[in-house]
């Protein structure tokens, strides 16, 4: 991660493709009634909780080489749910997340700048 975002405007995150996807599955299913701004933020804590249960317990060594064991896949399954939650959560909400992402990038540059590391 560089010190400080090079151009402001740059596509960071791109979830216009996934935002389709989601909206699509969401239209056709008439879950619209159910994606509150409540529902989708408890939805992606359970799904970041479930991420956390893999690695409870691990020693540091242990949770470094989950991705080398049976759990992989699985992580990669909760990676995506929660990626999902947070786009859609974010499409109720109208944020966009590129320019939440770049403002925040700005910020921590801010408050943690390479010379205080």
């Amino acid at each position: 991660m560089s010190a400080e975002p090079k151009d402001p405007t740059a596509r960071l995150i791109d979830t216009a493709g996934l935002a389709a996807e989601l909206q699509a599955f969401a239209d056709a299913r008439d879950w619209h009634q159910y994606h509150s701004p409540k529902n989708l933020a408890m939805a992606l804590s359970v799904e970041v909780a479930e991420l956390v249960e893999i690695f409870q317990w691990h020693t540091e060594a242990q949770a470094n080489a989950v991705m080398q064991s049976s759990e992989a896949r699985h992580v990669e399954q909760e990676l995506a749910d929660i990626t999902m939650y947070l786009v859609r959560l974010t499409m109720v909400l109208g944020i966009d997340l590129n320019r939440a992402v770049a403002d925040k990038l700005v910020l921590n540059a801010q408050k943690y700048p390479p010379t205080k590391a």
